[in-house]
Formats: structure tokens, C-alpha cells, sequence
């Protein structure tokens, strides 16, 4: 993920910011900026490449002043240029942004109409654009940045700028992590602490919805409100920060928690800078190629397969097979040669996925690997390597690895389409938009926490639990077993709904609590007649749905936990936010070790 860094320094901050931002290259980036305020007058450098590029330059036209920002990108909306390179200057304000303004089109088009000119293709120079304007209509700055964060959609960190404001930082967030940093006589704004571990060991962690104004004599935080509110200061183990928790309790929470922003990242390294179309890094893909597609997996990278599924039949009309890693090879499948085979693992080195991949050398058409590790072994081997870009993954159980695996895999779907020619230009940016939607609807989901909290607490207590789904809430509802089984050791079994009847229903009765996801919609009718044969024989339902479906079916449920409304297409990612943090409260109910599950390892490198 990109990196911001921004200093209210008691010097030169130039080699500061440089080397803040050196601290954040594990993120991946293709270029790199920075902007200062010299005699109250911003000045920027950028440059494509590493850092060392921008050191060049900057070793050459050299920056004074003691106030900047910086920032490290990763190419998403509009190609890696120096005109796309952040920070982005309009008028008097220059902003450094990380995760997706979904609405930039619309503020685009709406400046547009009053004058405004814009010198590159990303959506973040909207929001300095936006700002500017603002200013120009008399608005101070902070009231400009407040008013612009009431116009954006979509999941984002920001850092602002202001020429002739020598001591102020104005940061925000909005699914997209950032935290602030105290000095002495000093401020700073990192992406995480592990970027402002040079210069500070005193962190807050702005939380969702945060803004927060920056002088030398400290922050003043605001809410979503724009409430005035009060953050703790942490004191960060240095020796430890690359391990940080954050504000939470255990890495899988911190790990839940940061999915808007990796979702963001991951879906716009695979669309175009309109986001009107699916385009992959790199060599194409050509799905036209193909009579069939063949999933491998292992886990919850499985689960994902399942899903991914449903998407390929029903949007690209591709025949899907997926079959599970370590059954593959010894079932010796037949290849016609007319087939793609794809590879799904988190850590790329799966031992049971690797062996398939290695399996159907020569055998298959070409061979896809979709991991989070781009130099993995399964990456290395692949005729063709996809990134899910959800970044470091610590907690043995998988979440945001999984939710950028149906990411990256739904736009592979969308682009099959239209490569066979049953998905056309109009159906594509609905489907995108759909996509588009997913982190900030994932975002909206978490905010169910303490609700899924309290259900956990009786879900902890029993010792078995079903859940269940239907079309392609169905993988989530074996995912929701897996995460409550590998978490709090509680048995659990996840069916199809209509599957119910068909032997799964002689366990039920009023010990055994039944988990439905059901999202309003074409299917959703046949799921309450599914929820009607378990509550008349005395279970106990737990329906997470939407709104609508609450008014339809929310009678005689033991706890209804709601959603927001979705797109069928990305029911999967937002529904998984529930099945992970049941399983997560759950397993701390229960007290059991919920980073590092007995038995469980994180990559499974042994057959």
C-alpha cells in the first residue's frame, strides 16, 4: 500500500521526510514525492522509480522549510508518472492520499463545469482541487478540509498542506489507516508507526472517520461529527513497531479492520484510471483462449475458489471446476490443453498447492497465480502472477487475504466476460461499480461489531453451530465455519440451505444455533422457508441480512445483525466481515490463543 509521512519539524524536514518514507518501501511503489513549505510557499518534487530517483532530484533542485509532506504510490488511477505522482498541488494546498475516492468522477466533472483544470489522472487530486476551491470561496482551511471530507466517498487517508500556514497539518481518515506522532516542539503524521519510529515513540491511532488538525503544540482530534474528542497517546516499543497492533487487542482484529483500505488498493491495481474496465499489470490474460477454468486451493483460499465459481459461470459463462490442493495431483485430472489453471495461496508457498501447480506444467493451457507474496514460490513458477495486495497478514486465520482474493478474482471474472463477449462496455462499469462499492460497504459492516460481540457471547457456549447459505453466500457460510472452528475450537459445519432438509436438519434442536446469511433478493424467499424448518424444531437463528430482509424475516429469530444493502455481485466480500468477527469475539469469549490457533501454522509449507 502506499505510504504517507508529513513533519512540523524544528528544521530542514526534507531528509526526514526521505527517510520516513524509506521505511515504508515494503508497501511496493513506483514513485515518490514531496512537498515543503519555503517563505510560506509550497514547493514539490517528485519522480518515478524508487526513492533513490527522487534523492536525485532532489540532491539537485534541493527543498527548504521546515513543514511537508511526503509520499511513496503505487500506480492505480492513471499510469506511474511524475504528473500522477503525489504530492498533488492545487492553488494553496497540496495533498498526499491513500485508498479510493469513489466518487471522483462526479467532483471531477462537477469542477470541471466551474473552471477548474486538472493536470493528471488520479482521483486524489479532486480532493486538493476540491480543497482549493473551497479556500477560494473564502473558506478558511480547516473549514475547507471539513467541508471537502463531507463530498468524498469512498475509503481514504489524507494529508494536507497550506502555503502561508507554517504551522499546520490537517490528516484524515476513512478506512484507510494513519496515525499521529508527538515530538518535542514537533508533529507528525505517518501511515503507520513503523514509519515514524526515527522520529517519535509517542503514537495516537486516528480511528474511523478521524480528522485531526496539527500545530507544533500538538493535534486537536475531531470525529466523523466533527465532535471535538480525546485519543490516547501510546508509547510504541520501537524494537517492536514492525509488529504493531494498533489500537487493537490481537492482530486478526487490526487485520479485519484495515480490509476497506486493502480491498481499495487491491481493486484499483486491476481497473482503469476511469474505472470503467478490468486491466491487468503487465502481460494480458486472454480468457478467450479458454474452454474452462480449473481453481486450486487450499483453506479459506478454497473458499474463495467456491465464489469465484458462481462469478465466472453466471457473468463470464466459463465452466468452472475448483477442487481442493492436497486432493489435485492424486486424482491425476485430465487436461485438454484449452484450459487456465489458477493457484490461490496467501504466503505463496503452499506445499499441497504448490505440488498441483507443478503437476499441470505442460498439461494446461497457462497457469494463474493470484498471492499476496509476489516473489513466493507459486508467484516465481506461474506463466502469470496476480498480486491481492492486502499486505503483511500476521494472524494465522485469514481475512483480509481472503476478501482481496475474491477482490482481485471478481475482476478477473469481469474481464472473462468481456472477453467471450457476454459482458458489454455498460455492463462492466455496472459490475466495476458494484466492486467500487465493496470497501466502503465492508467499512459500513464493521460497524455491526457490537452486535456480533454480543451474539458471540452465547455462541461460545455451545459446542456445536451450523451455518448456512445460499448461491454464492454459500462458500461463506463453509468460510464462517472454518474461521469459528480454527479460532474457538468449536465444532462447526457450514451447508447450502436447501441442503438442510437433506440430513443436516436431524442435528437440530434448541442447543445447536443455526448462522444464515441471506441478503434480500431473488433467492431470499427460499432461505426463510429454510430459517421457518429450523426455528419449528426449536433452533435458534442468528440472520444476518439487510434491512429489507429483516422486515420480511426477522420474527421469532434469536438476533438479527444488518447489513447494508448490496450488489448480489459483492455480497461475498461484505457478508465475510459478520463470519470473521463472530469467529474473532467468539474465540476471545472463549479465551483461546486467537493470533496463533493450536495446531495451525500460517503458511503450510509440508504436506
Amino acid at each position: 500500500m502506499c505510504g504517507i509521512i508529513g513533519v512540523l519539524g524544528k528544521s530542514e524536514v526534507s531528509p526526514v521526510i526521505v527517510e520516513t518514507l524509506r521505511r515504508l518501501e515494503y508497501r511496493g511503489y513506483d514513485s515518490a514525492g514531496i512537498a515543503t513549505l519555503d517563505d510560506g510557499i509550497i514547493t514539490t518534487r517528485r519522480a518515478v522509480g524508487k526513492l533513490s530517483e527522487l534523492e536525485r532530484v532532489l540532491k539537485a533542485r534541493p527543498v527548504k522549510g521546515t513543514s511537508g509532506i511526503g509520499h511513496t504510490r503505487w500506480a492505480t488511477h492513471g499510469s506511474a508518472t511524475e504528473a500522477n505522482a503525489h504530492p498533488h498541488c492545487a492553488g494553496p494546498v497540496a495533498v498526499v492520499h491513500n485508498g479510493i475516492i469513489e466518487n471522483f468522477r462526479e467532483l471531477r466533472e462537477d469542477l470541471t463545469t466551474k473552471g477548474v483544470n486538472f493536470a493528471s489522472e488520479t482521483d486524489t487530486e479532486v480532493v486538493a482541487q476540491l480543497t482549493a476551491y473551497f479556500i477560494s470561496e473564502g473558506m478558511k482551511p480547516q473549514d475547507a478540509v471539513a467541508a471537502t471530507l463531507s463530498r468524498l466517498e469512498g475509503a481514504f487517508a489524507l494529508a494536507f498542506l497550506f502555503e502561508a500556514e507554517n504551522d499546520l497539518l490537517i490528516a484524515a481518515r476513512r478506512g484507510s489507516p494513519l496515525a499521529i506522532g508527538y515530538g518535542d516542539g514537533e508533529m507528525f503524521i505517518g501511515s503507520d508507526a513503523m514509519a515514524l519510529a526515527p522520529v517519535t515513540n509517542k503514537i495516537t491511532y486516528l480511528e474511523e472517520g478521524d480528522w485531526a488538525v496539527l500545530t507544533r503544540a500538538g493535534a486537536e482530534i475531531f470525529d466523523a461529527l466533527g465532535q471535538a474528542v480525546e485519543r490516547p497517546i501510546r508509547v510504541v516499543n520501537v524494537d517492536h513497531i514492525l509488529i504493531d497492533k494498533g489500537n487493537h487487542r490481537h492482530f486478526m482484529a487490526k487485520e479485519i479492520h484495515e480490509q476497506p483500505s486493502v480491498l481499495a488498493f487491491a481493486l484499483s491495481h486491476y481497473l482503469n484510471p476511469e474505472r470503467t474496465a478490468v486491466k491487468l499489470p503487465g502481460e494480458a490474460i486472454d480468457f478467450s483462449q479458454f474452454d474452462r477454468l480449473v481453481l486450486v486451493a487450499c483453506g479459506t483460499a478454497h473458499y474463495a475458489c467456491a465464489v469465484a465459481k458462481y462469478w465466472f459461470e453466471q457473468i463470464a459463462r466459463i465452466p468452472v471446476e475448483i477442487d481442493v490442493a492436497s486432493e489435485f495431483r492424486y486424482r491425476e485430472p485430465p487436461m485438454n490443453g484449452r484450459e487456465a489453471v489458477m493457484f490461490i495461496s496467501q504466503s505463496g508457498e503452499t506445499a499441497d498447492t504448490l505440488a498441483a501447480l507443478r503437476y499441470v506444467k505442460g498439461k494446461a493451457a497457462s497457469i494463474i497465480a493470484i498471492v499476496n507474496v509476489a516473489e513466493s514460490s507459486i508467484s516465481r513458477e506461474a506463466d502469470f502472477s496476480l498480486p491481492i495486495m492486502a499486505g503483511p497478514e500476521i494472524s494465522v486465520a485469514s481475512t483480509k487475504a481472503f476478501t482481496c482474493q475474491l477482490s482481485v478474482l471478481g475482476c478477473l471474472a469481469i474481464l472473462a466476460g468481456r472477453q467471450h463477449g457476454v459482458v458489454d462496455a455498460t455492463e462492466e462499469k455496472r459490475l466495476i461499480d458494484a466492486l467500487m462499492s465493496a470497501p466502503r460497504l465492508v467499512g459500513e459492516a464493521i460497524k455491526t461489531e457490537a452486535e456480533l460481540e454480543h451474539a458471540s457471547r452465547d455462541l461460545a457456549k455451545t459446542s456445536d453451530i451450523m451455518f448456512l447459505g445460499r448461491g454464492s453466500l454459500f462458500p461463506l457460510a463453509l468460510e464462517g465455519a472454518l474461521k469459528l472452528k480454527e479460532l474457538s475450537y468449536i465444532h462447526a459445519e457450514g451447508f447450502p440451505s436447501g441442503e438442510l432438509k437433506h440430513g443436516p436438519i436431524a442435528l437440530i434442536d434448541d442447543t445447536v444455533p443455526v448462522v444464515v446469511f441471506a441478503p434480500s433478493g431473488g433467492l431470499f424467499e427460499k432461505t426463510v422457508s429454510n430459517m421457518e424448518e429450523v426455528m419449528a424444531r426449536g433452533g435458534k437463528v442468528l440472520l444476518i441480512t439487510d434491512e429489507e430482509g429483516a422486515a420480511t424475516a426477522s420474527d421469532g429469530v434469536w438476533s438479527t445483525i444488518i447489513l447494508p444493502k448490496v450488489d448480489p455481485f459483492v455480497a461475498p466480500i461484505v457478508y465475510a466481515v459478520p463470519a470473521q468477527l463472530l469467529a474473532y469475539h467468539t474465540a476471545v469469549e472463549k479465551g483461546t490463543d486467537v493470533d496463533q490457533p493450536r495446531n495451525l501454522a500460517k503458511s503450510v509449507t509440508v504436506e
